[in-house]
C-alpha cells in the first residue's frame, strides 16, 4: 500500500513539475516575439491621423501664458494642426452682448457708447494666439450666451457652469453665427478659414444639451447653424453631431441627407472606459485596449453603409479615460495604449483628436496637484507626462506603412529612406478610479523582440528611443516624493521636470540585419534606421 502510494505521489510530482516547466516555457514564449521587416515590401499610406488635432480646456484658458507654453511644446513635438475647445460663445468671451450697459461704481448703469450686439475682442486674441504659434482653430460652436438662452437656468455641471439651453430665438442665433463666420473671414481671409472645421455643439446626447427631445432639437440647432455658416461662404466646413459614446451617426446622416442640410464631415467621441452597453448596446466586456478601435470601426462602417458613404470621419474627442484616473493618464501605461490604438485605427478614420494636450484645464475645478489623472499630456507646472513622450516618439514614424505580422509593432518608411519601427509591451493599468494605486512590482513580464530586417543597409545607423517606467516617467519621481498635495515648491517642480526628461537615444548596430530589443511592461520603443 505504502509503495503504491509513494509511486503515485512521485507520479503526481512529476506531472506537476512537467506542467510547471511547460507553463514556464509558455510564459517565456509569450515574452519573446520574432518579427521580420522587409524594407523593400509594398507600403500603404500612413497619414498621421492621431496628431492632427488635440483637445484642450475651454476657450478663455488659451489666453493664459501657461496654456501657450504647453501649446508650443506640443506643437514642437508633434507639429499638430489644430486645437479644439469648448466655450467660444460663452459669456466670459463677451461675443454676444445686446443692450450692453456701462456700470461705474456709485453711478447708475448707462447705455454703453458702443452698444453693438457683438464684441470679437477676445475671439481675436484667442485665435491670434493660436495662429501665431502655427495652430489653427477647430471651432466647436458652444455654449449658449445667457442673453440668447431660452432658459438661462439650464446649465451643465462643470466648474464653469456652461449654459446649455437652446436659443430663445433662432433668427438671433442665425444672425450671431453669420456675424461670427463673416468676422473670421474678414480678419483671417477665406483661404485660411476654409481650412478650419466648424463643429456644431458638444455631446448633445448627454447633459451638454438642454433641448427636449434631445435629438430633434439638436437637428434644429444643427440645421440653422450649418445654413448660416454656408451663407458666409459655401467653402466653410461644417459638421456634427459631436456626440458622446459614438452615438447618433446613422440618424444624423439620414437627417442631413433627407433634408438637404449642408455637411462636410461627421464627428463623434469615445473613451476607452466607455461601456459596451453605452456604445454598442451589449453587455460584453470590452477592454481599454480595443474599445477605441471597436468604436471607430463601428462608425466607419455606419458611414460606409449610409447614403453619404464618403463623408470624412473625425473622432473629435478620444482618450484612455473619460474620468480622472492617475494610474491611466498620468502613467507610462499610455505609451503602449496609444501605439496600439494607432495601429488598430489606421485606415478607418481621418482625424483622431486626443483629449487633451494640457492640464491647464478646469472642468473639475482649479487644478491642485500635477498628478491627479488629468486628461492632458503635459501636467500642471509644465511637467511632461509619459503620454507626451509617447506622442513625441510616435511622431518619428514615417508616412508609408510596411505590413508586419505582429499586434505589438508598427513599421514605416519616410521619403528620405528612414525605416522606423515602433515596438511596445502592453499591460492593463495598475489601478482604476480617482485613487492612485502605487506600483509594487512590474505590471507584467518583459517582452524581447527578435527583429530580422531585410533589404536594409548593413551599415545603417540605428537609434533606439524609449519611454517606460524608468525612462521619461515623472510619475515615479512624484511617488518617491510621497505624492505631496497642493502646490509644489520650485525645487520639487525642477526635480519632476528633470525626471520627466526624455532620455537620449541609444546607438546600436545590426548584426547581419538582425537585432534584439527587450521592452518592459508599459514600454514603448521607437527604432530608427538611417543610411550612413
Amino acid at each position: 500500500m505504502k509503495t503504491w502510494q509513494s509511486g503515485l505521489n512521485l507520479l503526481a510530482m512529476a506531472v506537476l513539475l512537467s506542467s510547471g516547466a511547460q507553463m514556464h516555457a509558455q510564459q517565456q514564449a509569450a515574452a519573446e516575439e520574432r518579427i521580420t521587416v522587409d524594407a523593400s515590401a509594398r507600403t500603404t499610406p500612413f497619414p498621421h491621423f492621431w496628431e492632427q488635432t488635440f483637445g484642450s480646456g475651454r476657450a478663455i484658458l488659451s489666453l493664459r501664458e501657461s496654456y501657450r507654453q504647453d501649446l508650443k511644446q506640443v506643437k514642437d513635438a508633434t507639429n499638430f494642426d489644430s486645437i479644439r475647445f469648448h466655450g467660444i460663445l460663452m459669456d466670459e468671451i463677451g461675443l454676444y452682448d445686446p443692450d450692453r450697459m456701462t456700470r461705474n461704481p456709485g453711478l447708475e448703469a448707462q447705455k454703453a457708447n458702443d452698444a453693438s450686439v457683438y464684441n470679437f475682442s477676445y475671439v481675436d486674441q484667442i485665435y491670434d494666439g493660436l495662429l501665431d504659434r502655427g495652430v489653427r482653430p477647430y471651432i466647436e460652436l458652444s455654449f449658449m450666451p445667457r442673453k440668447l438662452a431660452a432658459d438661462p437656468n439650464i446649465t451643465q455641471s462643470f466648474f464653469y457652469r456652461p449654459s446649455v439651453s437652446p436659443p430663445q430665438d433662432y433668427a438671433k442665433w442665425d444672425a450671431m453665427i453669420t456675424a461670427f463666420g463673416q468676422h473670421l473671414v474678414d480678419r483671417y481671409g477665406l483661404d485660411e478659414v476654409a481650412h478650419w472645421n466648424f463643429e456644431v455643439w458638444n455631446e448633445p446626447n448627454l447633459d451638454f444639451w438642454g433641448g427636449d427631445p434631445k435629438q430633434a432639437t439638436y437637428w434644429q440647432l444643427y440645421d440653422h447653424t450649418a445654413r448660416a455658416l454656408k451663407t458666409v461662404s459655401p467653402r466653410l466646413r461644417v459638421g456634427g453631431p459631436a456626440t458622446a459614446q459614438a452615438a447618433w451617426v446613422p440618424d444624423f446622416i439620414r437627417h442631413v441627407h433627407d433634408n438637404n442640410v449642408p455637411v462636410d464631415f461627421v464627428s463623434t467621441h469615445v473613451y476607452a472606459n466607455d461601456t459596451a452597453k453605452d456604445v454598442f448596446g451589449t453587455n460584453e466586456s470590452i477592454p481599454r485596449s480595443t474599445m477605441i478601435y471597436r468604436s471607430v470601426k463601428k462608425v466607419h462602417d455606419q458611414i460606409t453603409a449610409s447614403p453619404m458613404p464618403h463623408l470624412p470621419l473625425i473622432f473629435s474627442e478620444y482618450g484612455a479615460s473619460y474620468a480622472n484616473e492617475p494610474n491611466v493618464t498620468d502613467s507610462p501605461y499610455m505609451g503602449p495604449w496609444l501605439a496600439n490604438t494607432i495601429r488598430q485605427c489606421d485606415g478607418i478614420v481621418q482625424n483622431l483628436a486626443y483629449w487633451s494636450f494640457s492640464d491647464v484645464f478646469e472642468e473639475q475645478g482649479v487644478v491642485r496637484t500635477p498628478f491627479y489623472g488629468g486628461f492632458g499630456i503635459i501636467a500642471a507646472d509644465d511637467i511632461p507626462k509619459p503620454s507626451f513622450h509617447a506622442f513625441t516618439l510616435l511622431h518619428k514614424l514615417g508616412t508609408q506603412r510596411i505590413a508586419v505580422k505582429s499586434d505589438n509593432a508598427l513599421a514605416t518608411t519616410s521619403s528620405d529612406g528612414t525605416l522606423t519601427l515602433a515596438l511596445w509591451n502592453y499591460a492593463p493599468p495598475g489601478g482604476e478610479g480617482a485613487t492612485y494605486t502605487a506600483s509594487t512590482a512590474p505590471a507584467g513580464p518583459d517582452r524581447t523582440y527578435d527583429v530580422q530586417l531585410e533589404h536594409v543597409a548593413k551599415d545603417a545607423a540605428v537609434q533606439v528611443w524609449r519611454v517606460d517606467p524608468t525612462h521619461g516617467n515623472a510619475l515615479a519621481a512624484f511617488d518617491r516624493m510621497g505624492r505631496p498635495s497642493g502646490s509644489l515648491t520650485r525645487e520639487q517642480i525642477k526635480t519632476l521636470k528633470d525626471a520627466a526628461a526624455l532620455s537620449a537615444p541609444e546607438s546600436s548596430a545590426l548584426q547581419n540585419g538582425h537585432m534584439r530589443l527587450t521592452v518592459p511592461a508599459y514600454g514603448l520603443v521607437i527604432v530608427t534606421l538611417q543610411r550612413r
